[in-house]
């Protein structure tokens, strides 16, 4: 990949000393770091937004299962789970 973009930032000198001191104590270039630093930033985010897209689709999922009448309220999941719980329990005993 051709390297031909100049990027510039300003940061505090304390932080450019202790990364400059760091990548310098690896032996690998800055430049180097800050790439794969702003690649796994850029992975990051997209994961993210995907992840937000899922629970985006799930949740209307719910909410058009919940307006066609299919869906199960709150108080009857509860109620449903602590009848399991109590089957677990009692199978334990």
């Amino acid at each position: 990949m051709s390297k031909e973009a100049v990027f510039t930032m300003k940061l505090e000198p304390e932080l450019r000393a202790d990364f400059m001191g760091e990548v310098a104590f690896e032996d690998r270039p800055a430049s180097q770091v800050v790439r794969e630093l702003m690649r796994g930033y850029i992975e990051q985010r997209r994961q993210a937004r995907e992840y937000d897209d899922y629970v985006r689709r799930k949740l209307e999922a719910g909410r058009a299962s919940m307006r066609t009448g299919r869906g199960r309220s709150n108080d009857e999941v509860e109620a449903a789970f602590a009848a399991r719980r109590e089957q677990a329990v009692a199978g334990l005993a």
